[in-house]
C-alpha cells in the first residue's frame, strides 16, 4: 500500500510539473531621486527642503504549455503608503502590487491588489502632469476629482486583445467598499497616425453604498501630436456627480521642445474649473531636462493662482526645484 501511494504521489508531482511555467524568470529595476525644492507666496516664504525617492520593481513570469503566459509585479518603496487608512501600511515596504494572465487570442487580465488604477483612471493624468499635485504639501489647493476606482487600490482590468491595428480598448472593475458601491469604466486609446495619439475613457461609481448613494461620473479624453522636434498635448478631465455644486472640469496643455538628444524644454498650463466656485484655480510649470545614460537633471518653476478659488484667499504660490535621478 505504501508503494502505491509512492506512486500515485510521484505521478502528481510530475502532472504538476508538466503544467507549470517553462520559460520563467525574474527581473529588477531600481529607481533613485535626490531633489530640492521650495516654495514663495503671500502666506508662505522661504520654505525649503530635501527629499528623495527610492524603489525596486520586480516583474517575473512565464508561459505556461497551455500557451498562456503568467506574470507579476511589485514594488518595494519604503513609507509610500503612509496615507493609507489600512493597518501596516504607512510602514510596510511592500507598494503597488499585481498578477496578469494573458494571451494573444485571449487579452490581459490584471488583478492589482495596490497601486493600480482603472481603466479611465490610467488616462486621468492633465496633459501638464499634474501641476496641481505640485502645491499638496501648501493649504488651500484643489486636486482633480476622479471617481472610477476603488480606494483601496483592488480593481481588476481587462485588455482586449487586438482587434484593428494601434487601437487599444480596457475595462475594468473595482470591488465595493464600505462606504462606496462597485466602479466600473472603460478605455480606447488610437495611435494609428504617425505622432498621433489620442485616448479616450469613462467611469462610473456610487460615492455611497446602497440606493441612496449619488452617482458620479468622471471622462477623460486625451491627445497628443508630435512633429519634428516639438509636441503638443492636451486633456480635458470632467467630473459629473448628482451632488449639488460638486461638478468639476479641468483642461489642460503641454508644449515641449526637444533641443538635442540630451536636452528638452516643456511648458504646460491648467485651469480647475468648479461648479460651485466664481474663480478657476489656475497652474502653470515649465521644465528643463538634461539627460545623460540613466541620469536626469532637471530644473522646474511652477506656480499656482487662485487655488483655493478664491482672489480673497492668499493663495498664489511659486515654487521651484532642482532634481537629480537615476534608473538603472
Amino acid at each position: 500500500m505504501n508503494n502505491l501511494k509512492k506512486i500515485g504521489l510521484t505521478a502528481l508531482a510530475a502532472s504538476l510539473v508538466s503544467t507549470s511555467v517553462f520559460a520563467g524568470e525574474v527581473t529588477v529595476a531600481g529607481s533613485a531621486s535626490m531633489t530640492v525644492e521650495g516654495y514663495s507666496g503671500t502666506d508662505q516664504d522661504g520654505g525649503k527642503g530635501f527629499s528623495m525617492g527610492n524603489q525596486l520593481t520586480f516583474t517575473g513570469g512565464g508561459e505556461l504549455d497551455n500557451g498562456l503566459t503568467v506574470g507579476i509585479s511589485f514594488v518595494l518603496d519604503q513609507g509610500d503608503n503612509e496615507t493609507e487608512t489600512e493597518a501596516g501600511e504607512g510602514t510596510s515596504p511592500f507598494d503597488s502590487h499585481s498578477v496578469h494572465i494573458s494571451s494573444d487570442a485571449l487579452g490581459k487580465l490584471t488583478l492589482h491588489g495596490e497601486g493600480g488604477s482603472s481603466a479611465q483612471g490610467a488616462l486621468d493624468t492633465t496633459a501638464a502632469g499634474d501641476v496641481w499635485d505640485t502645491f499638496d504639501n501648501t493649504a488651500l489647493t484643489s486636486g482633480v476629482k476622479v471617481k472610477s476606482s476603488s480606494a483601496n487600490g483592488d480593481t481588476l482590468v481587462y485588455a482586449l486583445p487586438t482587434m484593428m491595428d494601434d487601437l487599444a480598448i480596457s475595462a475594468s472593475y473595482s470591488p465595493q467598499e464600505a462606504t462606496v458601491s462597485s466602479a466600473t469604466s472603460y478605455a480606447a486609446t488610437y495611435t494609428g497616425v504617425e505622432g498621433l495619439s489620442v485616448s479616450y475613457g469613462k467611469g462610473e461609481v456610487t460615492t455611497a453604498a446602497g440606493p441612496s448613494g449619488a452617482n458620479a461620473d468622471a471622462t477623460t479624453m486625451k491627445a497628443s501630436y508630435a512633429y519634428g522636434s516639438f509636441t503638443l498635448a492636451y486633456s480635458d478631465n470632467d467630473y459629473a456627480t448628482d451632488v449639488a455644486d460638486n461638478d468639476q472640469e479641468t483642461t489642460s496643455y503641454k508644449v515641449s521642445y526637444t533641443v538635442s538628444d540630451e536636452i528638452s524644454v516643456s511648458y504646460g498650463h491648467e485651469e480647475i474649473d468648479e461648479e460651485s466656485e466664481a474663480l478657476d484655480a489656475e497652474f502653470e510649470k515649465i521644465t528643463v531636462a538634461y539627460t545623460s545614460g540613466g541620469m536626469t537633471l532637471t530644473a522646474t518653476a511652477a506656480e499656482s493662482s487662485d487655488a483655493a478659488h478664491s482672489s480673497g484667499t492668499a493663495d498664489d504660490r511659486d515654487y521651484w526645484s532642482l532634481g537629480l535621478a537615476f534608473a538603472f
